[in-house]
């Protein structure tokens, strides 16, 4: 039994055989699926479809590329849609740095846009505000960003952990995140023949700090590269994590499914 812990469902790619998708998730052993929102009306769909299907949960927030698409004031209609019982985090939220507004693959520190930066870090620390008020947790983005958001989470008040989801990064920074109580998800990426530095860290950090997604449509597994991806792929994310570590699909399967559970407090 497996758990996708990051998917979006509510995207256009899943519009005209989503049944069959989540169908075909169960026969591979994925068995809960959590819909991620990137916006409010994002948000809103992953809560519809969490009321569809009993197992779907949503997580409802704004990813940091769309703060400039949404009202300064998103968070009162983001409270409201996180009152709904099968909202089990707030994200995604975090930092990219990758883009610029208009512009593509600009990721020097002193060409940022630094009115972006700080509409993206008022947003983060909202979402992480919201996020302690209700008693959940976040599903964080982070990409080209990473000093800044340890430095956000570092300084945000209460008790909420993170999840660094589609984890891309080195065992040494994997160390850095859950040395302060957060954890890390695998993605498709982990089977990329381009990745072995993933393949070290799954290999490298505590069974119980970090959990397995698709990130779907995105990120396919080989041997799906390529094509669109689907929450039942999480298995052969789970597979290449076993075959790395030296142990069991089983146990890969029964350890980040307690973890998921836990992090997304699931019934």
């Amino acid at each position: 039994m497996l758990i996708d812990t990051h998917a979006h469902l509510d995207y256009p790619d899943y519009a005209a055989d989503l049944d069959a998708v989540i169908a075909r998730a169960a026969e591979c052993g994925v068995t809960r699926l959590i819909s991620i929102g990137t916006g409010l009306e994002s948000s809103r769909r992953a809560v519809t479809l969490a009321e569809r299907f009993a197992n779907v949960y949503a997580v409802v927030g704004i990813h940091p590329t769309n703060v400039l698409d949404e009202p300064r004031d998103f968070l009162t209609e983001l409270r409201e849609i996180a009152q709904h019982p099968k909202v089990a985090a707030i994200g995604e939220t975090g930092l990219d740095y990758h883009y610029l507004p208009g512009e593509k693959n600009r990721t020097d520190e002193s060409e940022l846009d630094p009115a972006y930066k700080e509409a993206q870090r008022r947003a983060f620390v909202q979402q992480l505000e919201l996020a302690n008020e209700l008693g959940l947790n976040a599903v964080i983005h982070q990409r080209d960003a990473w000093a800044d958001t340890l430095r956000v989470l570092d300084e945000s008040a209460g008790a909420v952990r993170g999840v660094y989801h589609c984890f891309g990064g080195t065992p040494e920074q994997a160390e850095e995140v859950i040395s302060r109580g957060h954890l890390v998800s695998f993605t498709g990426i982990i089977t990329f023949k381009n990745a072995p530095m993933v393949r070290a860290s799954a290999a490298a950090i505590p069974l119980d700090r970090f959990m397995v997604e698709t990130d779907c449509p995105y990120l396919a597994p080989v041997p799906h590269r390529g094509k669109r991806g689907e929450p039942g792929y999480t298995r052969f994310v789970a597979e290449k994590i076993a075959e790395v570590r030296g142990v069991s699909l089983e146990e890969i399967a029964a350890a980040t499914t307690r973890t998921a559970e836990q992090f997304f407090r699931l019934a």
